[in-house]
């Protein structure tokens, strides 16, 4: 449909009208910019999820207490002791543990900070699959520790939580009682993980007597069979609460529910900013075929010329549908580099600032699906004026002024 010769002839012309080449690029890249840069984000939280969704994760159920604030921390909704013991008992389930949480003072010699102090029980690696762990620095807990504890990543480092990073061995103060620091737990990839303070429950009980209700109980089924779990740890803990179905004052989800959930979540969040970029890009392609047909009325007379000479209407429509997509191409190459520079610089001001998880992920489908979006985004605009262009009268077109 277009031979070398005609590409030649388009890209002069396109070079001769590059101030308008350039505004109908420009306004096409924006929204290509737009669309790789929360795609490219939307795929580093569609990754992060799916680390959480591993062999290591799927296995496990999640019980919570009904409330009105954070779970374990609404104390008018509870899971007890015997509550743990009920869902130990239920049918699939191989192992069950429980965890608290409360809010917390911490000192560092004339520092103070609040935040969260997390226990489980060291014997069960449950909780650590489930929250993803591995040490960075140090040892885990072990059953029997008391007055030590395993901190987040930030700890380590000068001004993140205290001016001067902590190392091992070194102690802290949490509501005035001396802990000792004996490991590092690896980045969670936020800053409140990163900032947690861990404990053993026996520890923890010694720390809060008062406390009686844990802030959640994990268990453990076979992954086939973990509908079923979920159903009979439902109905276990209703018969031992007493309770009609419907009127439950907890919840029980798999972990993989709550994943679907997120992702269910995200999908819509990601989904609704892409709309809008796509919007921008149809702008952008109204304004890339207004170009076009303004570049067919100032070319009229020429394209009368060309025809004179043996171009044929498919020719006249090539070379007008040709420069439509180069600049819709041309577009998407710029606009797929300007999203990459901004994510990679964004990315690298997160990870700063402790939210290593809102990391954007490049796939070479990403950066070719933009720029063939671009590019038929370009042509499709194009095809109107190039078919209007194809079209005009020889004689007509020579007498035009």
């Amino acid at each position: 449909m277009i031979n070398t010769e005609s590409i030649r002839y388009s890209l002069r012309n396109l070079k001769h009208r590059k101030g308008r080449s350039f505004l109908t690029v420009f306004s096409i890249l924006i929204g290509i910019a737009t669309i790789f840069i929360f795609i490219s984000f939307g795929l580093g939280l569609y990754n992060y999820t799916q680390e959480f969704a591993s062999d290591s994760s799927a296995d496990k159920i999640l019980i919570l207490a009904k409330g009105g604030s954070a779970p374990g921390l609404d104390t008018t909704f509870k899971l007890t002791e015997r509550d743990l013991e009920v869902i130990e008992r239920s049918g699939g389930v191989y192992e069950a543990t429980g965890l608290y949480y409360s809010v917390v003072q911490v000192e560092r010699r004339s520092e103070k900070i609040y935040t969260f102090i997390v226990s489980y029980d060291p014997s069960t690696d449950l909780v650590l699959d489930f929250l993803n762990a591995d040490i960075e620095k140090g040892r885990l807990l072990e059953s029997g520790d008391t007055k030590k504890a395993v901190l987040g990543y930030n700890y380590m480092f000068d001004d993140r939580i205290f001016k001067k990073g902590l190392d091992i061995n070194d102690q802290i103060e949490i509501n005035g009682t001396s802990i000792k620091v004996v490991g590092f737990f690896e980045s969670f990839g936020n800053p409140t993980d990163d900032s947690q303070i861990y404990i053993t429950n026996n520890y923890y009980k010694d720390l809060f007597p008062e406390k009686d209700s844990y802030s959640q109980i994990i268990a453990r089924a076979d992954i086939k069979n973990i509908d079923l779990a979920i159903s009979n740890i439902e109905r276990d803990l209703r018969n031992e609460r007493d309770q009609k179905k419907g009127e439950e004052d907890f919840y029980v989800q798999s972990f993989q529910d709550l994943i679907e959930t997120y992702s269910a979540v995200l999908n819509i969040i990601v989904g609704f900013v892409i709309l809008i970029a796509l919007i921008s890009v149809l702008v952008s392609g109204i304004n890339t075929a207004n170009t076009m047909i303004t570049s067919v009325l100032e070319r009229f007379k020429e394209i009368g010329v060309l025809k004179s000479i043996g171009a044929r209407n498919r020719e006249i429509f090539g070379i007008f549908l040709f420069e439509s997509a180069f600049l819709g191409v041309l577009a998407g190459i710029m606009g797929v580099l300007l999203g990459f520079l901004i994510t990679s610089v964004a990315g690298s001001v997160l990870a700063n600032l402790g939210w290593s998880f809102l990391a954007p992920y490049y796939s070479p489908w990403l950066f070719i699906g933009c720029i063939l979006f671009a590019g038929v985004t370009g042509a499709i605009s194009g095809v109107i004026p190039a078919i209007r262009a194809s079209k005009i009268n020889t004689v007509d077109a020579l007498r035009y002024e």
